[in-house]
């Protein structure tokens, strides 16, 4: 369980960290995987593979989820001041716009959720 709020809380953090730096002359180019994911906002279970930069580490300790969350919360408050026209490029989706990457942002966040809940059973 801890896992998936770490990778969560990663993913978050990092693309947010993204978008704040990204060019805003790249247009989106969402491939069809990404348009139906964003589309129906699902991300079927077992399909990808998480970048090793969000992965978490061996140990995951409350402080650090504390932490990382405090700056998810900044991030997600200020992510409205961050331009329109910036984009981020997901390694399946393709380059997201600000808004589909928001969207996605809700997608993996969700789906991460529902596997804690299915953990908790």
């Amino acid at each position: 369980m801890g896992w998936h709020i770490d990778h969560s809380l990663k993913v978050i953090n990092g693309v947010i960290e993204v978008l704040k730096n990204a060019s805003t002359n790249q247009q989106s180019k969402v491939k069809l995987m990404g348009r139906i994911c964003i589309l129906f906002r699902y991300i079927p279970r077992g399909r990808g593979q998480a970048p090793e930069r969000v992965l978490p580490p061996e140990i995951i300790t409350k402080e650090d989820l504390e932490k990382q969350l405090s700056l998810a919360k900044q991030n997600i408050t200020m992510i409205s001041n961050i331009d329109s026209k910036s984009s981020f490029e997901h390694l399946y989706f393709g380059v997201l716009s600000k808004n589909q990457t928001i969207r996605f942002l809700e997608t993996h966040t969700k789906h991460h959720l529902k596997i804690i809940r299915d953990i908790l059973k």
